[in-house]
Parts: C-alpha cells; sequence; structure tokens
C-alpha cells in the first residue's frame, strides 16, 4: 500500500497512516483503510487495530486539493457516500479498531477517528470539524455521530464555530476515552489493546454488534436481541473455557471457537 503499513504485536496489529505532511485524508487513503480492513478481517492472528498517524499528526482532515477535481454536486455527494460506506464499515467491524491521535483529527481526519471503537488522544491533540470555514459540511457522517458522542448542543458549537477542542476536552465531552501526554500516547494505546487481544473474538463481535444493534433497535428489541446473542455465546467453546478458568483460577486461552 503507498499510504498505510502497519506490523502485528502480540494480537494488535499497529497501523499507520503515512502521507506527509498531515495525512491528509485523501481518497486514495480510504480506499487503503477498506483494503486493510480486507486483510486484517481474514488474519487470525489479528484480534485489534490500532490506528495512528506518523509524523506531527493523526489527520489533518481531507485534501482540499481532491474537492477542486469534483465538477458536479452529484459527484460530491458520491464521493461523501464512498467515505461513509467506509467509515461505517470500521464502526460495525467485528475485531475493535482504536485511534490513537495525536497533532490533530479533523475534518475527515475526525470523521475518521469517530467510526473507530475507542479514541485515546494526546492532551494537546487538536479534535474538530472546521467545514464551516470552506463554506461546506461535514460529508463522512460527522454531522451524525458527533452529536451521539458529545450531545447536541457541543455538537452544534463545534460545528458553528468550528474551533477545535483538545484532548482533555474531548475526554470531558465524551468523544475520547482517554488522554495521555504525547510520548505515552501510542505506547498507552497499545496496551490496551493487547488487554483486550487476550478476549474471545466471539465475544467482542457479539459485544460489537450488540453496541451497534443499539443505535438503531429500541431498548426492548436491544434487550430481546442480547438474550439471543448470550444464548449463542454460551455455546462456544470460548465460554466453555472462560467459566472453567475462573473455576480453576487460572487465565483463560481463548482460540475463537
Amino acid at each position: 500500500m503507498e499510504f498505510l503499513s502497519w506490523n502485528i504485536d502480540e494480537g494488535v496489529a499497529i497501523v499507520t497512516i503515512q502521507r506527509p505532511p498531515a495525512n491528509a485524508l485523501s481518497q486514495g487513503i480510504i480506499q487503503e483503510v477498506d483494503q486493510m480492513l480486507d486483510a486484517l478481517e481474514n488474519d487470525s492472528s489479528v484480534r485489534v487495530i490500532v490506528l495512528h498517524g506518523e509524523g506531527r499528526f493523526f489527520s489533518a482532515g481531507a485534501d482540499i486539493k481532491e474537492f477542486t477535481e469534483v465538477t458536479s454536486g452529484a459527484e460530491f455527494s458520491k464521493l461523501a457516500s464512498s467515505g461513509q460506506r467506509v467509515f461505517e464499515r470500521l464502526e460495525t467491524f467485528p475485531k475493535p479498531v482504536i485511534a490513537a491521535i495525536h497533532g490533530a483529527a479533523l475534518g475527515g481526519g475526525l470523521e475518521l477517528a469517530m467510526g473507530c471503537h475507542l479514541r485515546y488522544v494526546a492532551e494537546d491533540a487538536k479534535l474538530g470539524l472546521p467545514e464551516l470555514t470552506l463554506g461546506l459540511i461535514p460529508g463522512f457522517a460527522g454531522t451524525q455521530r458527533l452529536p451521539r458522542y458529545v450531545g447536541m448542543a457541543k455538537a452544534a458549537e463545534m460545528l458553528f464555530t468550528s474551533e477545535p477542542i483538545n484532548g482533555i476536552e474531548a475526554v470531558e465531552w465524551g468523544l475520547a476515552n482517554k488522554a495521555f501526554p504525547v510520548d505515552e500516547l501510542l505506547p498507552k494505546t497499545v496496551e490496551v489493546a493487547k488487554k483486550i487481544a487476550l478476549k474471545s473474538p466471539i465475544t467482542l463481535k457479539a459485544a460489537i454488534d450488540m453496541l451497534q444493534y443499539s443505535k438503531h433497535a429500541s431498548y426492548y428489541d436491544g434487550v430481546k436481541a442480547e438474550s439471543e446473542s448470550f444464548g449463542t455465546v454460551f455455546e462456544s467453546q470460548d465460554a466453555q473455557e472462560g467459566i472453567q478458568a475462573f473455576i480453576e483460577k487460572r487465565q483463560p486461552t481463548f482460540t475463537g471457537k
């Protein structure tokens, strides 16, 4: 790949965006994110993905130069839909995906991060959706995901003012999980990822499915779906291993079966 690379360590694929100087979110990067998910979904050695940016930024936003090549509103809508599809795939991916955000995650960069299941940030990171300063609005589901994380009022403030928030504010507002000093960000994120990687792939997928189900189902439909998933998971070898390991006071060894 031209813009993404990764290495695998103890079940964690550490994926790096490499498009200096700002890791601007081009269509090429979005396509490679899709291809990366293809590869890692089928790799049984990978249980968790950590996504981060090389250099000074996670991703400072969309590649604005690409916008000048678009000739119609219909084409622009198609471009937005293609990005939405990939980011929705991230959010529903059967293995946890964690964004480690340093420098800046702006515009499409923040929309990419919001598609991940978890977000860890550097304390001085900048997160925002500045599209209104260009006479545009976010196009990769930013207007839909942001209020689900921070609430309607704060989402409106971030959109209308175009002013970013820092990493500490992102945690306080519910947009990020934890904030770390920048030099600790990636090691701490990978540490969390390795803990998650010890869990059963079956239960991780089931948990992701249930979290996604809650986006569109009623509470009672979700509760019913959870009970059905609970029974399905119980029949797995991993569930029996987990229960037996607890009784025997040892660490379980999950195989994904």
